[in-house]
């Protein structure tokens, strides 16, 4: 069974939320769970710096006798981190910079029996379709789940861009519109998370 584990993004301001998320990702898994921590959604300068910042903060937030073990995710020797590890972690960043990636692995096969964890544009890729803030507008996912999402939902995200501030109303209405009409929307807000096993 493969347990996928969906946040809406800024996780980092919702502490409470952030440590419910991070345990979730081992819950049921023993105390020495192996993470891949995937930042392709990031420039590859940053990978290294943000890694460890990110295993920092799931170390803090996990139970008192788990012991887990970080590992980078490389392109070329992802299907074999991934096949070694437990959680599969996809930080959010730049969608399409993450479609490019992954659109070069079979991700059914990749993720068959592992917890996968995304965050923001990273659950957007694992949507059929999804709103996107960057681009406000909607777009297909990779449809690995057979849902719509919405990251950042209702949150002041953008509220700095100048095109001003989101209409998530606006948004909701054009996702639900949007490709296969039936799928169910998760429309989370930050720190919100969902999951979904099969």
């Amino acid at each position: 069974m493969t347990k996928y584990v969906l946040n809406s993004g800024g996780i980092k301001n919702q502490p409470e939320l952030k440590k419910k998320f991070h345990q979730e990702l081992v819950k049921d898994l023993g105390n020495n769970t192996k993470f891949v921590l995937c930042n392709f959604a990031q420039g590859r300068e940053y990978w290294e710096a943000k890694f460890q910042s990110y295993c920092n903060a799931i170390r803090e937030d996990m139970p008192t006798k788990s012991m887990p073990t970080f590992e980078l995710a490389m392109p070329d020797i992802f299907v074999e981190q991934c096949r070694n590890a437990e959680i599969i972690y996809f930080h959010g960043g730049d969608g399409d910079l993450l479609h490019y990636w992954m659109n070069q692995y079979d991700l059914k096969s990749l993720f068959e029996n592992k917890v996968v964890a995304t965050n923001s544009a990273s659950s957007d890729m694992l949507a059929t379709s999804f709103w996107t803030c960057d681009w406000r507008k909607c777009a297909d996912g990779l449809a690995i789940l057979p849902i719509k999402f919405i990251p950042h939902f209702e949150s002041n995200f953008g509220d700095t861009d100048p095109r001003g501030p989101i209409d998530w109303r606006k948004a909701y209405g054009e996702l639900g519109a949007y490709g296969d009409t039936s799928l169910p929307i998760h429309a989370l807000k930050e720190g919100e998370f969902v999951v979904f096993e099969k």
